[in-house]
């Protein structure tokens, strides 16, 4: 069942002025393209934020009704074209903002350039050097993004696994509520996330190598 809005008297003709301008809408996409609120949305492009909120309520009614197969209202049209628009633009910032959670979680974002000169001791000539500084994987942003993304499984509030508590079977009827979380979530934290590195690999002495068991 489609919820389009009933047919509403084009805005501007009590005398009023036209809201819903070319130059509000491109402040609306050009905020939601960055990723803010959409009260800071709203206010960057001058109106309230009730009134956008409507606005993207009449294109997402119009959207789903076209899609249900149903004639296109063209005075519905704009706001149509504005809640695709915002929806583009919204999507876009998620993805970017996902990709630099990436770059944090796998490391080697540059941090520091610096380049020297010296005269080389055999050869006589100059040599330049370059080194570039890096930052180290990070796993709190992948954590970031599971307990956002898969809530059910990685979320604050839910259940572990028992694969992962290592509690076994609970008996029939059981109180899992008994479970000390916030001990569980520090000792899992000791235990996964923990890495102690061997001294030669600390103090620089060694610049690659390879863990083997055992």
């Amino acid at each position: 069942m489609s919820t389009r809005r009933k047919a509403r008297r084009p805005e501007g003709r009590s005398g009023r002025p036209r809201l819903l301008s070319e130059e509000v809408e491109a402040r609306l996409v050009a905020a939601s393209r960055t990723g803010v609120a959409v009260e800071l949305a709203a206010e960057m492009a001058g109106i309230s934020r009730s009134t956008f909120l409507a606005w993207m309520a009449r294109g997402r009614a119009e959207v789903d009704a076209r899609e249900e197969g149903q004639k296109p209202d063209p005075a519905e049209e704009e706001y149509a074209a504005l809640f695709e628009k915002v929806r583009t633009a919204r999507a876009t910032a998620g993805a970017r903002a996902m990709m630099n959670i990436r770059r944090v979680a796998d490391g080697g974002i540059v941090t520091k350039v610096t380049t020297r000169k010296f005269r080389d001791s055999v050869t006589g000539e100059i040599v330049e050097e370059t080194v570039e500084d890096r930052t180290p994987p990070d796993w709190r942003a992948d954590a970031w993004y599971l307990e956002r993304q898969h809530r059910d499984a990685y979320g604050k509030d839910a259940t572990l696994a028992l694969e992962i508590t290592g509690l076994g079977d609970v008996p029939a009827g059981a109180d899992e509520g008994a479970v000390d979380l916030a001990a569980l979530a520090e000792r899992l934290d000791r235990t996964l996330f923990s890495v102690e590195y061997p001294p030669e690999l600390e103090d620089g002495s060694v610049v690659d190598a390879e863990v083997v068991d055992g």
